[in-house]
């Protein structure tokens, strides 16, 4: 043993981590669906102090053997039902959130993560409380963000979370991500409309888009009366020019 690896040994053994203060670890989840063309989030009823009966994110302690994405998929089933490793799903880390009055009971410092869950448009997965959630339903995103009114700070990872997703819909077709694999032009638009909550023109949107989605060669089944739609899928490419948010929304 060189001297090195015995003082680092020593110093290990010696090495005591209650000198140190202690920080919890949690695992949120922003949870995105669109149905009918509107963007809805997952939120549960907490069941127990603090925040009793408030909405929030879905989330929890990360367990001494767990990533904080291992615990946000746990947290997940066990709060809403909703298992992302069944689910057609795109998951990505959003951010940290580190503020000491985060949490009134301690110390807790929490990973957050965007989740998109594919949907034909109209019908929403399917989700139920368990665990220490006494409610969990999806909610209209723009409405929550009006209200004002999630626990903790929730409310700002909400806003970062829609603020993410917002913003790499200009340059990439992250937005088909909420769809099936293959989608018509007009289903990705609602996508937009709902993320940005606004109203798209379809020619020009159609114009922008068409370079950066692959065209299936196949149709959508057609709606009575009316004539099938092509079926396209992303392409990995971005979006260049990117499409432009609009900075004030029409009336929808």
């Amino acid at each position: 043993m060189t001297s090195d690896s015995k003082s680092a040994k020593e110093f290990l053994e010696s090495y005591e981590p209650g000198d140190y203060p202690s920080i919890a670890l949690t695992a949120d989840l922003v949870v995105f669906a669109v149905s009918a063309g509107t963007l809805n989030v997952a939120l549960v009823r907490r069941g127990g102090h603090p925040f009793k009966g408030a909405l929030a994110l879905p989330g929890g302690f990360v367990g001494p053997e767990e990533s904080a994405e291992q615990a946000a998929k746990r947290e997940l089933a066990e709060e809403t039902g909703l298992d992302l490793g069944s689910l057609p799903v795109h998951i990505e880390q959003l951010a940290t959130y580190t503020s000491p009055e985060r949490d009134p009971r301690m110390r807790v410092v929490s990973v957050a993560h965007l989740v998109l869950l594919e949907t034909d448009g109209t019908v929403l997965p399917a989700i139920a409380a368990g665990s220490d959630a006494a409610g969990a339903a999806w909610h209209p995103v723009h409405h929550i963000l009006r209200s004002n009114d999630l626990a903790f700070d929730h409310l700002k990872i909400l806003q970062d979370g829609l603020g993410r997703l917002a913003g790499k819909m200009e340059y990439t077709t992250l937005a088909a991500r909420l769809l099936p694999d293959e989608f018509t032009l007009t289903q990705l638009r609602t996508v937009y409309d709902a993320v940005w909550d606004t109203t798209l023109p379809a020619g020009n949107f159609t114009r922008k888009m068409m370079p950066h989605l692959k065209d299936t060669g196949r149709k959508a089944r057609a709606a009575t009366g009316g004539a099938p739609a092509a079926l396209f899928a992303a392409t990995d490419r971005h979006i260049h020019p990117p499409l432009a948010k609009p900075t004030t929304h029409l009336t929808r």
